[in-house]
């Protein structure tokens, strides 16, 4: 696959806390000069953002973000509000706390009630890998397919750890054939997007890309 053609895969990222409105405008100028996949960007821009691109961006936000113990009343508000705005992805946060206390159907009642109001737009389920045991990861691949959500997702990227090939193996092994796959932390080398999506990832967020294959391509042409 040639360099430029990996960034459809890739959903533009900044989602820290001090990220500033020219950030996050060279953010969405370099997403429509690249055709990344989306923006993935702090919910509190996404009606600017909206405003200034209309249809020209694909917009998505983090719902329960990073540490995903909200209440459901909360993520679902949060959900509301960035629908309204004009996202059209949600990155919700399950909360793990859930998944340590053994209350895998509590997970995947939550997801099923964010994908409700998300409806026809994308939904990704961010499970946090770094935190969870295979066993827990497991019981997540089934938590997200049984509740209809579009994407799982390995990490915030604010975790103590990201993406490995080896959590997209078990995915695959576990998850339903409607649900795609979402990579993200720790995505740092072209090398990196190559192997993701290689290893059947659909999504690769990450805040890096552009800046690596504009970089390379540069040197080359």
């Amino acid at each position: 696959m040639k360099e430029l053609e990996m960034l459809q895969y890739v959903d533009h990222t900044l989602l820290k806390a001090v990220a500033a409105w020219e950030d996050i405008r060279s953010l969405c100028e370099e997403a429509m000069e690249y055709h990344t996949a989306s923006v993935c960007i702090p919910a509190c821009y996404i009606k600017r953002i909206h405003d200034k691109y209309g249809d020209k961006l694909n917009i998505g936000t983090v719902v329960g973000f990073p540490l995903g113990y909200s209440s459901i009343k909360a993520k679902s508000a949060e959900c509301e509000q960035a629908l309204e705005d004009g996202a059209s992805e949600i990155d919700m946060v399950i909360n793990i706390t859930d998944v340590k206390n053994g209350d895998y159907k509590k997970v995947e009642d939550e997801i099923a009630v964010l994908k409700s109001i998300v409806g026809d737009k994308v939904l990704k389920v961010i499970i946090e890998t770094c935190y969870l045991t295979r066993e827990e990861k497991i019981a997540m691949c089934h938590a997200v397919t049984n509740a209809g959500a579009d994407f799982i997702k390995t990490s915030t990227g604010f975790g103590t750890g990201g993406a490995t090939i080896e959590d997209i193996k078990l995915f695959k092994e576990y998850i339903g054939p409607k649900v795609k796959i979402k990579a993200a932390g720790g995505v740092k080398s072209i090398e990196d997007l190559e192997a993701f999506i290689q290893e059947g990832c659909s999504r690769i967020g990450t805040s890096s890309a552009v800046n690596l294959i504009r970089g390379k391509s540069a040197k080359d042409y």
